[in-house]
């Protein structure tokens, strides 16, 4: 679907993946983004569309666009003077790898949500995937229109549902799920074997030593900004295969254990009847205490100020 980039210069901070597109397109259609949630490498944002969209830039990210209601409505692109239609039903999948100038989007109906998520270049490394991942693959994504690709439908399913409904560690969840983003379009659509994703120790889990070092890590900074990159660091691992090793180690997914471990913690914090609800929240890396809130009563049925009460009463 869209670009994710602009007219933006090169400087020695680069914008991150997907502000780009928001400096573009504003505030008209958007639904959610990500750009207060603190993620790294990867941007996402929901919108809503309509008419015609073009762009002459450069566009420095991989771009893959979901649409997660479904429309009927036909998309046809034209990126760098190839063009492409599709008739958009839920589960629709457009890819537009970095590189493209220019391009145009028309849409015969409006679409009511599209999922972007912006993929910088750097996301393809071997410093996320291990010294034995092929870079080169990279090399070999394409665009594609109109596809689908059920695993990369339920991943950006995940996304979506953690832009609507934020977790104590939605940063580890997006990190863990644009690894899996990743790896799939290197696999499925960049002409990738699975040996280029292989290492023995992603089969062998992680052995005690290392699982108790990763576990005391998390206890011990849970209201600091964890990250898959330092969790893997700990466990001497890659981000990729530290995030399955963990599961199958431990039984439950890194962001799983370290959002059920915060929450037991905001219950602990809760006790402090001086402390205010906003402070608990930022501390337990929420982006703000709304989502704190919401998050907290579906954990416990409710809410951190009535459980707050039934403490003092």
């Amino acid at each position: 679907m869209n670009s994710s980039g602009g007219n933006q210069e090169l400087a020695p901070q680069p914008t991150p993946p997907g502000k780009r597109s928001f400096n573009k397109y504003g505030v008209a259609g958007l639904l959610a983004s990500s750009a207060t949630r603190g993620w790294s490498n990867l941007a996402a944002e929901l919108r809503s569309h309509s008419g015609t969209v073009t762009w002459n830039n450069p566009q420095p990210d991989a771009e893959v666009c979901i649409d997660v209601r479904g429309s009927r409505s036909v998309i046809t692109r034209r990126l760098d003077g190839v063009i492409d239609s599709t008739v958009s039903e839920r589960g629709t999948i457009w890819l537009r790898p970095a590189g493209v100038q220019e391009g145009l989007i028309d849409m015969s109906e409006p679409v009511p949500a599209i999922l972007h998520l912006y993929l910088p270049p750097s996301r393809f490394s071997s410093d996320h995937f291990g010294d034995g991942f092929n870079t080169t693959a990279i090399r070999s994504l394409h665009r594609e229109g109109g596809f689908h690709d059920p695993l990369l439908a339920e991943i950006a399913y995940a996304i979506m549902s953690e832009l609507e409904h934020e977790t104590s560690a939605g940063r580890l969840l997006a990190e863990t799920l644009a690894l899996s983003l990743v790896a799939r379009l290197i696999q499925n659509h960049a002409g990738a074997s699975p040996s280029d994703l292989a290492n023995p120790a992603s089969r062998e889990g992680l052995d005690r030593r290392r699982l108790a070092r990763v576990l005391d890590y998390i206890e011990a900074n849970l209201e600091s900004d964890l990250t898959v990159a330092r969790l893997a660091s700990v466990a001497c691992l890659s981000e990729f295969h530290f995030s399955r090793a963990f599961k199958t180690a431990f039984g439950e997914s890194p962001h799983r254990h370290v959002s059920a471990r915060r929450l037991e913690r905001a219950k602990d914090l809760l006790c402090d009847a001086d402390r205010a609800l906003v402070d608990i929240a930022l501390t337990l890396r929420f982006s703000c205490q709304a989502n704190f809130t919401r998050a907290f009563r579906r954990a416990t049925g409710q809410t951190p100020a009535q459980y707050r009460r039934s403490l003092l009463a």
